[in-house]
């Protein structure tokens, strides 16, 4: 699969459960803007069968390479972006997994039934990362047990392989200079922001500021009922110079902590 037909899937497969993605997108083209995307990010855990190892794999096909590597203690998480090798134009690619071996004996025996239950063929699909869950996820019970240690592998368990989200570069933008613009923009059309951690993420001096929408709340059908989960988010990301005069490509763990909350629940109150 080319760099094109793959992102060009992620964004439909994202939008198709984050409907103010496309929203948003038309109300900035309204204004006159031409959306350039900074970059996508796609969860998963570090199991042998679906870890960065495995997803990263279609990227690097389509011509990208690992460029940096973010530890995050406090949610158990290690992620690596990737940027790709000779299309500058591209948003960069941000790959995370959940470190079971840091989990309950609990979680770690719920993520391996789930894998275990899966048709083992289907983790050595090219488009892996475009299938959803793979496994039965229609326990509400299930869930919320999950959700009880890590937000982050209840939110795999309900939407698995996808485009966890998309994010506008602000640079591109015309009618924007700074994120706060951007962010008062939006929220003067009734859009909600994360604030977990303010609502900027970053600062100058650390040469990216990123903020985010809290994620839509889309309805899923469990053997007890349905319920409204949070789905994806939309990021918008500010990046700075360096001493070098070129704008730097990383990412600031930090800062990225505060964003993985916008699909938290307990935001959405």
């Amino acid at each position: 699969m080319n760099k094109d037909i793959l992102l060009s899937k992620l964004w439909e497969q994202y939008t198709s459960i984050t409907p103010s993605a496309k929203k948003i997108h038309s109300l900035l083209e309204e204004k006159g803007e031409k959306i350039e995307n900074d970059h996508i990010a796609i969860r998963t855990f570090n199991d042998a069968r679906v870890n960065i190892a495995v997803l990263e794999k279609p990227f690097v096909k389509a011509g990208y390479v690992s460029k940096g590597e973010y530890v995050f203690e406090s949610k158990k998480l290690f992620a690596r972006h990737y940027e790709h090798e000779t299309d500058k134009s591209a948003p960069r690619i941000f790959i995370s997994e959940l470190e079971l071996e840091k989990c309950s004996q609990k979680l770690q025996l719920s993520v391996k039934e789930l894998l275990d239950s899966c048709d083992q063929s289907v983790f050595e699909k090219e488009d892996l990362v475009l299938s959803g869950a793979v496994w039965n996820a229609n326990s509400f019970e299930t869930y919320n047990t999950l959700l009880d240690e890590s937000e982050y592998a209840a939110w795999m368990y309900v939407y698995g392989y996808r485009a966890n989200h998309f994010t506008i570069n602000v640079n591109a933008l015309t009618n924007f200079s700074n994120l706060e613009g951007l962010n008062s923009f939006l929220k003067e059309s009734n859009w909600r922001m994360n604030a977990s951690g303010g609502e900027i993420k970053g600062t100058p001096a650390q040469l990216l500021e990123q903020s985010s929408t809290l994620a839509d709340l889309n309805a899923i059908k469990f053997d007890e009922g349905t319920k409204e989960i949070p789905s994806c988010y939309y990021e918008f990301a500010l990046r700075y110079p360096m001493k070098n005069g070129d704008l730097y490509q990383g990412f600031v763990a930090s800062s990225a902590d505060k964003i993985f909350e916008s699909t938290d629940v307990k935001l959405q109150s």
